[in-house]
């Protein structure tokens, strides 16, 4: 699951000339692994949670991000952003709409740090927080309200 939509969907080297570079096609899944992961923040596991997918899954769609990414910048490629095996929260898979008391941002947000005792979790499928208990990763609570796992907010 996608909780962000990008708007921007094509990044070109200066001086690009249309059909003299090659380009790199970047997935809105691979994307979204590593928005959760550099901007959020977010433990592997806890990413995996939020795009609904097995951890496994998130560390392979994230190395192979990276390796598109670095091979863009290190042979100076544009970067096109398409595609992919992903869904959006929306109900009807149309964007970010579970999320509207976080003003469309998706729901899956910073934790704000690193962890440690003191934070909150948060249930990105319903929102619902709980302060956060020292030595129990928010991975491993589940959600009062509808039982999905949680994340650290």
């Amino acid at each position: 699951m996608v909780n962000f939509e990008h708007h921007l969907r094509h990044f070109k080297p200066e001086n690009f000339e249309e059909g003299s570079f090659e380009e790199i096609v970047l997935t809105v899944d691979e994307l979204e692994a590593m928005r959760l992961s550099f901007l959020e923040n977010l433990s592997q596991i806890e990413a995996a949670v939020c795009m609904d997918v097995h951890q496994s899954t998130f560390q392979r769609t994230l190395k192979r991000a990276l390796e598109k990414v670095t091979e863009a910048f290190v042979y100076g490629k544009s970067v096109k952003i398409e595609g992919g095996d992903y869904r959006m929260p929306g109900g009807d898979g149309s964007g970010p709409g579970v999320g509207k008391s976080r003003k469309g941002r998706g729901q899956c947000r910073s934790r704000g740090g690193t962890g440690g005792p003191e934070g909150t979790c948060i249930c990105p499928e319903c929102g619902y927080e709980v302060p956060h208990k020292s030595g129990v990763p928010c991975i491993e609570v589940k959600c009062e309200k509808c039982g999905a796992s949680m994340v650290r907010k």
